[in-house]
Parts: structure tokens; sequence; C-alpha cells
């Protein structure tokens, strides 16, 4: 019997997660998620990306959306945005184990020229749909050349353009389609956007922001939102929390620390927009999140 999609990748994942259940691979955009128990919440800026769940069950939030999905299913991110995961069904028999593609606009782009179809407004950036089979067999054939480097390099290019393609084609594809319009006005947004990740700690600019995107700025609020599902402002701010969250909980900032680096003038307001997002005070949820770090006695 052929190895089935969720044997080729649990045998990867077994051998290449590292602690935070993340398993990269030699393939440009493709890595292997594998978590053994459900998972705490969990925030990020995720990049546009596809994740096709093999096995276990999953639940994303972004703003007031809430999608729980498990396998056979596929999650999509059209659009960089904050959001919180959580991994809800997993066990050591049975591990929450996913395969995440991060969309390729390139490739995207020059697909879309040569497919030459009608474009229409995109959804939001966030869906769940059952995963095609045209997608799942394209993977099963992708992550079926790990063990043979020779072929990998020479098949890879190929096999990700078509996978790219059956995306396109299927249930995603409309809001993946949007990627690939240069001048659509996702990937006017993603411009703005890309400035706002790397500058997050500095004052924002909308004028600036709305030059890039090649917007008046009252077009580029109204258009950032509807990509995003947020203001400027509000982006910067949760990509602030984010980062002082990650400072504080992986290298160990004091809070003070972490929030000047992201940019706070104000301690007070720090915390208390922190406490916003995350639930709890800043203390309260590094007590909280490294306890659950600890090793069972």
């Amino acid at each position: 019997m052929s190895p089935s999609l969720l044997d080729l990748a649990r045998r990867h994942a077994e051998a290449f997660t590292d602690p935070d259940g993340v398993a990269p691979t030699p393939i440009p955009g493709l890595t292997i998620i594998r978590q053994t128990r459900p998972t705490a919440l969990q925030y990020a800026i995720s990049k546009p990306l596809v994740a096709l769940i093999l096995q276990g069950e999953k639940r994303v939030s972004l703003g007031c959306q809430t999608l729980e999905f498990g396998a056979g299913q596929s999650l999509l991110i059209a659009a960089d945005v904050p959001n919180a995961s959580q991994v809800t069904r997993a066990d050591l028999l049975q591990p929450y184990v996913s395969l995440v593609i991060d969309l390729d606009p390139a490739i995207i782009e020059g697909l879309v020229v040569e497919m030459d179809g009608p474009s229409h407004p995109a959804p939001g950036p966030m869906r769940v749909d059952p995963t095609e089979q045209e997608v799942a067999g394209t993977a099963l054939r992708l992550l079926g050349l790990l063990d043979r480097p020779a072929s990998l390099a020479l098949l890879q290019a190929a096999l990700l353009r078509e996978l790219h393609y059956w995306l396109l084609v299927g249930r995603h594809g409309q809001a993946i389609r949007m990627l690939g319009l240069a001048d659509s006005h996702a990937r006017r947004v993603a411009r703005a956007v890309n400035i706002i990740r790397a500058d997050y700690a500095r004052p924002l600019r909308i004028e600036h922001l709305a030059q890039v995107a090649d917007m008046s700025p009252s077009s580029f609020h109204a258009h950032f939102r509807a990509v995003t599902t947020l203001t400027p402002l509000q982006f910067q701010k949760q990509v602030r929390l984010i980062e002082a969250r990650r400072l504080m909980l992986a290298e160990g900032a004091m809070i003070a620390q972490a929030a000047n680096a992201v940019g706070y003038e104000s301690i007070q307001q720090f915390t208390r927009e922190y406490g916003r997002m995350f639930g709890l005070p800043p203390a309260r949820d590094m007590r909280q999140a490294r306890s659950r770090l600890q090793p069972a006695a």
C-alpha cells in the first residue's frame, strides 16, 4: 500500500520537529506542524498561507471571527494578519499534524497571467474549506520526494507551481488570486504591511504608508481594513504587543524593557493594552505561560 500524505508528514515531523512543534522541510515555503497535546493560545502575525490539516483539530481567531477545523480541511490566511491559534485535539497516539504552504506571490502572479480568468471581490482574509483531492495529491507527490534529494531538486519547482495552480482553481482561489495581481488592493496593502512589520516601534506615518500603497489616505484606510480587518493603528498595536510578549517569554525581557523595545513610552498604557489583547496583565500572563512550559514532576 502506498503511504498517505499523513504517513509521510508524520514520518518527517517525528524526525525533525523542534521544541515548538515545527518541522522545516528542504522545500521552500513548506513546513510541517506536529503537536502531541492541546496547546495554549499562540499569537502570531501570519503571512499568506494555506494549512492542510491531516490529523487533529485546531481553532484560529482573527478579530471577532473564530474558526474551528480538523482533518480533511484547509485553512486559508490570505493576508498578513495578527491571529490567535490553539491546537484543541492532539495526543501521543494521534498528534495534530498539518502541512503549511506559504503562498508565493511570484508563482501566483505567473499563473494568474496565464490563466487570464475574471477577477471578483475577494472574501475575507481567513476561511476554512474541505481540502481538494488535487491539492492533497500534489502535496503527496511533493512530500514523497523528501527521501530523494536529487529528484526533489529537479522537480520541486514544478510541483510547487502545480500546487499553487490547484489552489487557485479550487475553493480558495479567488482570495489567492488577489495576491497575484500586481495592482490589486491586497498587494498594495501588503507593501504597507511590510513597512509596519519592519518599523513597528516607530510612530505610524499614514501619509507615507498611503503613498507606498499608491492610495489616498482615506482610500488606504478603507482598503487596509478590508484586507486585514484592522485599521493601520490597530495592526501596528497588535504587532507591537505580540513582539513584546515574545521578547518576555522567549528572551526573558523585563516588562519595561519589552514595552520600550516595541515603541511604548508609557508602561501603564502598555500594561492596559496588553491586558485587553491577551486577557491578563503582562506579569500574570508570563507567570502562567512559564508554568505551562515547566516539565511535569
